[in-house]
């Protein structure tokens, strides 16, 4: 029977990989590289200082991986306090709503750093819904490694076996999967290039998961 309920954020709740995108390249372009539109998706579901760590690595650059991150967050915070058009998901917040009237336990595990996470949260008056938020950013580990999902599931009181995790990228799922819990791959039009062979189900319509039809998934 379904207790719990992670989500993740980017892709998920909202899409911000406009944001993410345009902030990275303008990243890219202050320190001079040119990454392949193939290295840019192999980034996806994965926190913004392991994807620095890599490009720093990659490119064998002299600035650390934290002055690239500082970087890409002031110029995603420049396009996140300008666009006035950035909205949830469709369909999100009333599945959101669903879960938390019939008092499903709702975590959030996303790569996106704490500052960002709460950014979002605070503009869309979420936090009233979720118990607890991880963030990819202040963990060991990055997507695909479980970390943030086992983290997630223990946050939520349950066992991994009640819980059901929402992704939309191919790290995302990977996790999920290696945390053992139950995956619903989220596949819509927002989502490019990602593999959800290894998710338990996939949607393209979040009312295909409402609490009535997943209750009983796990």
């Amino acid at each position: 029977m379904l207790k719990a309920v992670i989500f993740d954020m980017d892709g998920v709740i909202i899409d911000s990989e406009p944001l993410h995108n345009k902030a990275y390249h303008d990243m890219f372009d202050e320190i001079g590289i040119d990454v392949s539109a193939e290295m840019y998706q192999s980034f996806t579901g994965q926190s913004t200082i392991n994807i620095c760590k890599r490009l720093c690595d990659h490119f064998n650059l002299e600035q650390t991986p934290e002055y690239l991150v500082s970087l890409k967050r002031k110029h995603y915070k420049r396009f996140f306090e300008s666009d006035s058009d950035l909205t949830l998901i469709d369909g999100v917040l009333d599945l959101i709503k669903d879960y938390h009237n019939n008092g499903v336990t709702l975590v959030l595990g996303s790569s996106a750093s704490m500052s960002g996470i709460n950014q979002i949260f605070e503009r869309f008056d979420l936090n009233q819904y979720f118990k607890a938020k991880f963030s990819g950013g202040d963990l060991k580990q990055s997507k695909p490694h479980p970390e943030i999902f086992l983290k997630s599931a223990e946050a939520t009181g349950y066992n991994r076996e009640e819980c059901l995790v929402i992704e939309d990228s191919t790290n995302g799922v990977e996790a999920a999967k290696a945390a053992n819990i139950f995956c619903v791959g989220y596949d819509s039009f927002h989502s490019k290039n990602q593999d959800y062979s290894k998710a338990d189900m996939v949607i393209s319509d979040f009312k295909e998961i409402a609490y009535q039809k997943a209750k009983h998934l796990v």
